[in-house]
């Protein structure tokens, strides 16, 4: 039985295009696998702090040690990290926002990587802590980032793959909705990233039986 967990960063709501496709994958994904349950996090509506002094403080702060106001703090992190241990398939919704992820995912991100919880060092080279996870990323932008001129423009996808390989999540598949805002992608657009959701080949070893 696997256990879903879907962040949504797309202010849009019901009409996000990110969300629209991440719902998509995860009708597939509940058709090819025996899922537990769906557990979603939207973090236009449930957002983490961007950091600030007290929560750094708490990230290297003994739990015995804490303050009222620490504890506080590290419940953030405590949440974002116990999310994503309990989840054995990770759907991120990332609408692209002025070539990058929005404020809350990255908000989501910084409480996520933390020494000692999510990676490890050892002799000087870090070591992601997170492992048999897989991650699907569900991105939508106006423009096409995916090839063509303005590739070299998507810095989503790229820090999106460093991070979350950064604490060991590093099976990671992409689909996209791209060219919203151009007349000549925008009447295909959603039709071609449902058709790339079901034509991808899923993992047999982890396939319902």
């Amino acid at each position: 039985m696997k256990k879903i967990l879907h962040i949504i960063s797309s202010v849009k709501g019901k009409d996000s295009f990110s969300i629209k496709l991440a719902d998509a994958l995860i009708d597939k994904l509940s058709s090819v696998y025996r899922v537990e349950n769906v557990h979603t996090h939207d973090l236009t509506k449930s957002p983490f702090p961007h950091l600030e002094e007290t929560h750094l403080g708490s990230f290297y702060t003994p739990d015995e040690a804490r303050t009222a106001e620490q504890k506080e703090a590290v419940s953030h992190s405590e949440q974002s990290v116990k999310e994503l241990m309990e989840a054995d398939i990770i759907v991120i919704g990332v609408p692209i926002y002025n070539f990058n992820i929005p404020s809350t995912l990255k908000a989501w991100i910084d409480h996520v990587v933390r020494a000692g919880f999510t990676f490890s060092y050892k002799d000087g080279v870090p070591k992601g802590l997170f492992t048999d996870k897989k991650v699907f990323l569900a991105i939508s932008s106006g423009g096409v980032f995916s090839d063509g001129p303005l590739k070299n423009y998507d810095f989503a996808e790229p820090y999106l793959r460093y991070i979350l390989g950064f604490i060991g999540l590093t099976d990671i598949t992409t689909f996209r909705i791209e060219g919203m805002m151009m007349p000549e992608f925008k009447d295909i657009a959603v039709q071609k990233a449902i058709d790339s959701i079901n034509n991808y080949e899923y993992e047999a070893m982890t396939a319902q039986v």
